[in-house]
């Protein structure tokens, strides 16, 4: 008697996907794209706000948020059923001009420098509950969801930078700032909430937050309430498992910018034993906390990172020169090189150099259709995210309707997916 046994095959990928938004002109609606990770297929394309410029998604990936340019603010499912008419969406008040969306469990922060105040948005779908202020300048709302409290980015006339607080748990506002550097740009807080990092671009520096004493951290052996980094830090990403912030530093944006990466442990529940300062509610900063390990050099005006979260590798979409068009070999004053750095975090150098292609719209001459495949156009926005066997890195640009999809384990692009407008901002559903 013979028994047939159905082959094994291989696990099958998570489910996951990357959305992207894109434009299709500064008065007519713009549109989220889902991708799915394991095909690299367009699954739903949906109609969105006028001109949207920024999007966030929930921490548990389920809910996407955008921006858009007519003061308006959409909320929408990620599923693969989404239609337009489901999209939901939001009117600010006159002049707010958001420039970052925080949504959180029960509370959604909009940063409005138009108004000088944060958006407190309540319900599903959001809509405005009151306003918190004033907060001068808002740059970035900073924090994840469970965090006791978050922070509002901004800063006076001549530039001093100041982080607002707001308690989570009471939804309340705190009117006295935390001084921090000159012109903050971005924030990112740790996953345990515990330290908030401030990237700011004025004088080249990172403040460090204690978010559970709501005071800045003076860094070991220097006396700082800072760490100093490279000119113009503007992006920054974990490597949990090697306890590193990624920062990227812009340069003055038309020659090679630098990746400064930073040692970031706090004392461990194992330190315990011999130290006594170590409380595993609130640890202090270990010894080492503020190093700065090594600068790597980039391309031309990094604009962001976006690490591996397995540890292995960072991702620094350079932009190039914004003024010049993106060319394989620069001409001075003419084209300007644009690219994507792979970073080895283990060795700290920089492995490859996927290089980035004008999208011409010319067949055979274009970044998508160039027998060896690039990026395409000045690259803005970079997500990645892990699998097997390779992981994913999406990359999107401005002055291009292709998004680029890069494969981790050959590093080099693997697809390109039309999105049909000009490609804003891409996340990942799970990194």
């Amino acid at each position: 008697m013979v028994t047939a046994i159905n082959p094994v095959g291989p696990g099958a990928q998570p489910t996951k996907y990357a959305v992207a938004i894109s434009t299709t002109g500064a008065s007519t609606p713009g549109l989220v794209t889902f991708v799915d990770f394991s095909g690299d297929t367009v699954l739903i394309t949906a109609t969105i706000g006028v001109d949207p410029y920024y999007l966030a998604l929930s921490s548990d990936g389920t809910t996407g948020y955008t921006l858009n340019r007519d003061t308006t603010v959409n909320s929408f499912d990620i599923s693969t059923s989404l239609l337009s008419t489901n999209v939901n969406q939001t009117t600010l008040l006159s002049g707010a001009n958001p420039v970052s969306i925080l949504p959180l469990s029960t509370h959604t922060y909009a940063v409005e420098p138009g108004r000088s105040a944060v958006a407190d948005l309540t319900g599903v779908p959001p809509k405005l509950n009151q306003e918190f202020g004033p907060v001068a300048n808002g740059t970035y709302m900073v924090g994840i969801n469970g965090a006791p409290r978050v922070y509002a980015l901004g800063a006076d006339s001549s530039g001093n930078g100041q982080a607002y607080t707001i308690e989570t748990a009471t939804n309340t506002f705190e009117p006295t700032p935390i001084a921090i550097g000159k012109n903050p740009v971005y924030g990112v807080m740790t996953a345990d909430a515990k330290r908030v990092f401030v990237m700011n671009k004025g004088d080249g520096t990172v403040s460090v937050i204690n978010a559970q004493t709501n005071l800045l951290d003076t860094i070991p052996g220097t006396g700082n309430t800072y760490i100093p980094v490279g000119t113009n830090p503007v992006w920054a990403d974990f490597a949990p498992t090697r306890n590193e912030l990624v920062v990227a530093n812009a340069g003055n944006g038309t020659t090679p910018g630098t990746v400064s990466i930073i040692s970031i442990p706090l004392c461990s529940a194992t330190a315990l034993p011999t130290n006594p300062n170590c409380d595993p509610n609130n640890p202090v900063d270990s010894t080492q906390f503020g190093t700065v390990l090594a600068t790597v050099p980039v391309g031309i005006n990094p604009v962001m990172v976006a690490v591996l979260q397995d540890g292995t590798r960072a991702y620094v979409a350079n932009a190039g020169d914004p003024s010049l068009p993106c060319a394989a070999t620069a001409v001075p004053g003419v084209s300007t090189t644009c690219s994507v750095s792979v970073i080895n975090l283990t060795s700290n150098t920089v492995t490859a150099t996927i290089p980035s292609l004008p999208d011409t719209g010319t067949t055979g001459s274009t970044c998508a259709t160039a027998t060896t495949k690039t990026v395409c156009g000045h690259p803005a926005w970079i997500a990645a995210t892990t699998g097997t066997p390779a992981g994913k890195v999406y990359v999107t640009s401005l002055d291009s309707s292709n998004m680029s999809i890069i494969r981790t384990d050959v590093d080099a692009i693997d697809t390109t997916i039309p999105l049909q407008g000009k490609g804003v901002s891409v996340r990942v559903t799970a990194p």
